[in-house]
């Protein structure tokens, strides 16, 4: 199942101006690597930042919400960011369902 992560952090916390945060955040996607089996993560389809808002946005095939919220607790995403997981779905796949239904 695909899975958005959205996460936004304050301009405070931001990893440009917060050394903790910067450290944090030039470890996460390592973490994110080493951890994906632990958290029945089988893939970081994409790691995305828009610096000026201030968010993150990764897609994640995984088996399920709650291992990736225990993985943005374990990486350290969630102790700068606050997090907002979101089930997604392939916009082919989406127009093949809506086709088979007629």
């Amino acid at each position: 199942m695909l899975f958005g992560i959205f996460a936004v952090h304050s301009p405070e916390s931001c990893p440009l101006n917060n050394v903790r945060s910067k450290r944090i955040f030039l470890e996460i996607q390592n973490k994110m690597k080493v951890n994906m089996k632990k958290f029945h993560v089988s893939k970081i389809i994409a790691f995305y930042m828009s610096v000026l808002e201030h968010e993150w946005i990764i897609i994640l095939d995984a088996e399920n919400a709650h291992d990736i919220e225990r993985l943005c607790i374990a990486v350290g995403i969630s102790s700068i960011s606050t997090v907002k997981i979101v089930p997604m779905s392939d916009f082919k796949e989406t127009v093949k369902r809506l086709e088979s239904q007629n």
